[in-house]
């Protein structure tokens, strides 16, 4: 039996059901929280309850199957940037503007104890976070060296950034709210350039400071 959390081995039918629900899960649990009820989820993506529980056996299997989507399209998105961009800097700003997507992740993270358990304890959730912190850490080192970006900030700092404008944006129109969004990130993208306008308190914050908890491996 194909693994329920990739679409490999499916048929473009069976497919198309599996990625139907898994953006109405997105949609739902970014708007209401990960306990929405499966069978308005169904109702959402246009099939069946039962064939929502023949691709996702349980909602613990849904919940890490969005987050863990969510997670690689925006690691495919950051290595494109990364590619096609002229410097880090450039790369960093594409992807930061890209970070509202997260949203359904953050929400599911912060609110709900039960996601939060499922992808702590997900040796998947935890190789593509820590892809993505990773790449994160080494564009903040990379446009410093450059003189693009601010010295005196860390990666932990981009990180609080964005999760603060996607936590607390209230609830808007799917269309105003996408624009709010980025209007934040990029009003942030213009502070972080260098040089700076005026200092910081304390000292840069690392992600491992500020997020212990993403280079745990599972079971840690």
């Amino acid at each position: 039996m194909p693994d329920p959390l990739t679409a490999s081995g499916l048929r473009a039918d069976a497919r198309r059901n599996r990625d139907q629900l898994l953006d109405a899960a997105r949609a739902l649990f970014s708007d209401r929280g990960p306990d929405v009820p499966m069978e308005e989820i169904a109702r959402r993506a246009g099939v069946g309850v039962g064939t929502l529980y023949r691709r996702f056996s349980d909602r613990d299997t849904l919940i890490r199957a969005v987050a863990l989507d969510t997670w690689t399209r925006l690691l495919a998105d950051a290595r494109t940037a990364e590619a096609e961009e002229p410097d880090a800097w450039h790369a960093l700003r594409r992807i930061l503007q890209l970070t509202v997507h997260l949203r359904v992740v953050v929400r599911m993270s912060m609110f709900s104890p039960r996601a939060s358990a499922v992808l702590r304890d997900s040796p998947e959730a935890y190789e593509i976070r820590s892809a993505l912190l990773g790449r994160l850490e080494r564009l903040v080192d990379a446009a410093q060296a450059d003189g693009a970006l601010r010295p005196d900030v860390g990666a932990g700092d981009l990180t609080a950034v964005v999760g603060m404008i996607i936590h607390e944006l209230p609830d808007l129109p799917d269309d105003l709210g996408a624009q709010v969004s980025a209007r934040c990130i990029g009003l942030v993208l213009d502070g972080l350039a260098a040089p700076a306008r005026s200092p910081l308190p304390g000292t840069p914050v690392r992600i491992g400071e500020l997020l212990p908890w993403a280079s745990a491996r599972p079971g840690e």
